[in-house]
């Protein structure tokens, strides 16, 4: 992605008139289009635009061919991962998930600038920033976790849409992912590491970070003490270059940048993602508080800077297909948007490195997958559970009764896989013969386990490959003690088989899950209320000035 150019475009000409305004209805009719010329115009309101600078999109009279050819577009999901969208709720609802990274690309003079490494422009971009966005399915809160760029996990094998190399699966920090197939990579990463099905994933780079902010026009922050995010001896590499005193400050332009890209003077990489999301809480605060509708050159800036700053994956990369997007997200009020880091621990191998904090981490991750609110205002449960998934493996629950009622046990097949391997525990080794034996015990005579490597999944899961196989699988996960909300249909499998899950590493029953409660995060996940306008970061002492 090139810098965005934040120049309002300044000439309209008669081929490519305005069509009709839309959203909150402040629109003017348009005179005659020119035949042939087809431009659709979106109006987005600045409340979309606010949610999805989290996702950076844009806001304004848009000419539709002009905006679509702004922004880039790629695959979602270039990696192996099998993540299932959330079963919709008694209203037919489902959550939205999206992932935004930020990349550190120097592929262009703007981020070269920006970010220094000319010797290293070739290399392939790092996601230093990754959050996961989750729209609840009522669409009354959001939550955002963030996952700091050197926690070590599993990134799948993954293939680079773009030139076809493949990447082996690997356990390395999660910010070489998107080196290693794009963004696409990423997602899939996202994906295996939660079980949450993510929907969308959206770029930006240093160039889009400064667009965007000089277009809203500054963001406040605030530091407790001076700053100065800089070597400390003359050998030492890094420093953002930020420089403040303390108290409350509006920055904007390569300032902003610079405070999102601080870590030596906040003191580590956890709050350094506490100071971004007091800048996107800020943001979202400052672009709901703005009327952007009264100036039509500021609202084509802004629809200007945000297409060019935007990569986005394919089903999302149209102007209707982002407006429709945002009509969705800009119902949620800011005390509804809650700001997490994933808790983590000190990597053993490696001082350097972070580890997702076991059952925190999980705690987490189930609070998105039952689509749970982060914050206490709200109901205090969520949705139903998983269901289907896209693609290459296509999964649904299996709910109600099945037509065709199961066999009898001893002519039901079974195969049980291992996958209690996890990014913060090794697999448990013989878990799929001891469950198949208690099938065999239970009368299952046809029960076998798989002898292959152990997987790793979140969840234990029943899986089927058929309609005339749900009974069998319902009978087998009843006789494990497994919900009938694991039970799903798969193109994965060819018989009905049991995964044993992280979730389940010890027994022959599968152990009652505690639904998590509203509210009720970790302490470590470091939460923010968008609507807490009293933050303020401290500053590392080496840092102060």
């Amino acid at each position: 992605m090139t810098q965005s150019d934040v120049r309002g475009q300044g000439s309209r000409s008669g081929a490519a008139r305005r069509g009709p305004g839309q959203g909150n209805g402040n629109g003017r009719r348009s005179g005659r289009r020119r035949a042939g010329r087809g431009h659709r115009v979106l109006r987005w309101s600045a409340s979309t635009l606010a949610v999805l600078i989290l996702g950076t999109a844009g806001a304004g009279y848009l000419y539709y061919q002009h905006l679509s050819d702004n922004i880039e577009k790629g695959e979602r999901n270039s990696g192996d991962s099998k993540a299932h969208k959330t079963e919709p709720n008694a209203a037919g609802q489902t959550p939205l998930n999206i992932l935004m990274i930020g990349s550190d690309s120097r592929a262009s003079d703007a981020n070269v600038a920006l970010g220094g490494g000319k010797d290293h422009r070739d290399n392939p971009p790092l996601g230093d920033v990754q959050m996961l966005i989750h729209l609840s399915a009522d669409r009354k809160s959001a939550a955002v976790v963030s996952i700091p760029r050197d926690t070590r996990v599993d990134i799948p094998a993954c293939t680079d849409p773009k030139t076809g190399e493949k990447f082996p699966a690997t356990n390395t920090i999660i910010n070489a992912s998107l080196a290693r197939g794009g963004a696409g990579c990423t997602l899939a990463t996202w994906e295996n590491l939660t079980g949450v099905y993510v929907d969308h994933w959206m770029t930006i780079d240093f160039a889009g970070v400064v667009s965007m902010a000089d277009a809203i026009g500054g963001v406040e922050v605030c530091v407790n003490q001076n700053v100065w995010d800089r070597p400390l001896t003359g050998g030492e590499r890094g420093g953002s270059g930020l420089k403040m005193k303390a108290g409350s400050h509006k920055v904007q332009g390569k300032e902003a940048l610079q405070w999102l890209r601080t870590r030596h003077a906040w003191g580590s990489d956890q709050m350094r993602a506490r100071a971004q999301h007091m800048y996107m809480n800020s943001m979202i605060r400052t672009l709901k508080d703005q009327n952007v509708f009264t100036d039509t050159g500021r609202l084509m800036d802004l629809a200007e800077a945000a297409t060019k700053s935007l990569g986005v994956s394919k089903e999302i990369g149209t102007p209707k297909k982002l407006y429709d997007l945002g009509t969705q997200l800009k119902t949620v009020p800011t005390d509804r948007i809650t700001m997490t880091t994933l808790p983590t621990v000190k990597d053993p191998e490696d001082g350097n490195h972070l580890l997702p904090d076991g059952a925190n981490a999980e705690k987490v991750w189930a609070m998105i997958r039952d689509d749970v609110s982060f914050d206490d205002k709200g109901a205090k449960s969520g949705g139903k559970g998983a269901g289907a998934s896209d693609g290459k493996a296509t999964e649904t629950p299996a709910t109600g009764t099945p037509k065709d009622p199961a066999a009898a046990d001893a002519e039901i097949g079974v195969l049980v896989q291992n996958a209690t391997r996890s990014d913060s525990l090794g697999p448990v080794s013989g878990r799929a013969g001891t469950v198949a034996d208690a099938l065999a015990e239970k009368g299952f005579d046809r029960a076998t386990k798989d002898t292959s490597a152990a997987l790793s999944e979140e969840r234990t899961v029943v899986r089927y490959p058929s309609t005339d196989l749900a009974g069998d699988a319902q009978r087998v996960a009843a006789a494990l003690g497994i919900p009938a909300s694991a039970v799903r249909k798969s193109a994965d499998v060819s018989g009905v088989t049991v995964v044993v899950g992280s979730d389940w590493r010890s027994g022959t029953t599968y152990p009652k899950q505690k639904t998590p409660e509203a509210g009720d995060l970790p302490d470590n996940s470091d939460a923010l209320n968008g609507a807490d306008t009293g933050q303020c970061m401290d500053v590392y002492e080496p840092y102060q000035w």
